[in-house]
């Protein structure tokens, strides 16, 4: 039986060796390499994994940088996310780089195995508490089209939404944003709940962040 061959970064050992035994275990899966020392791209050249299990959160490395370098040199590798639960700027950031999809540290074993069976076939993977939210029916059509442009498209904010949005970004209160757009305080209100509901964010700071990282219509 033909396996898949995956190679795991993650920088937490006890983590990184349970995974890499949970997967073993099966017929299917190979784990041919495990790194979380840094060496992840010259791992990646000596095996050529179909399947890389990227931890979010790598404390000495940038995760985001190590998914863009290895689609970059491997664009058939297949990178799937791991996190507890992602940022949806960081979400948005990963779909960027071409990952495939994300997996929940917290996930069932047979959730984790379906998500790296799924991938390996080519589909791409989003775990049931972000699929359960708009975001990620925006999130799961920016993965199918790799566009940012598209994702902002299906957002759908309207002008005055990016405006709000853009102004909260340098740190404006809703009365300095009511004065710069001569809008009453009340409407800036009304535009940031409903960016906020639009985006599935719940806070000003995530809506900060996020519009900080993307780049608006």
């Amino acid at each position: 039986m033909p396996q898949i061959r995956v190679l795991l970064i993650e920088d937490n050992r006890l983590l990184r060796e349970g995974i890499a035994a949970m997967l073993n275990e099966q017929q299917d899966i190979k784990v041919v390499s495990a790194t979380g020392n840094g060496d992840a791209l010259e791992k990646a050249k000596k095996i050529n994994p179909q399947v890389v299990l990227l931890d979010l959160g790598l404390g000495t490395q940038n995760s985001l940088k190590i998914a863009e370098l290895i689609k970059q040199g491997y664009p058939k590798a297949e990178i799937v996310v791991m996190d507890l639960i992602p940022v949806q700027a960081e979400v948005i950031e990963f779909v960027q780089a071409g990952i495939s999809g994300f997996i929940l540290k917290d996930a069932t074993i047979e959730d984790f195995l379906h998500t790296i069976r799924s991938v390996a076939e080519g589909k791409k993977i989003l775990p049931p508490p972000l699929a359960e939210s708009l975001f990620s029916h925006i999130v799961k059509f920016a993965i199918q089209t790799g566009k940012q442009t598209s994702l902002m498209k299906a957002v759908k904010l309207t002008k005055r939404e990016q405006d709000v949005m853009g102004l909260i970004a340098r740190g404006m209160s809703n009365k300095e944003i009511g004065s710069e757009l001569n809008i009453a305080v009340d409407t800036v209100k009304s535009h940031v709940h409903n960016t906020l509901e639009k985006l599935a964010l719940r806070t000003r700071l995530d809506l900060a962040i996020f519009a900080n990282r993307t780049d608006l219509p």
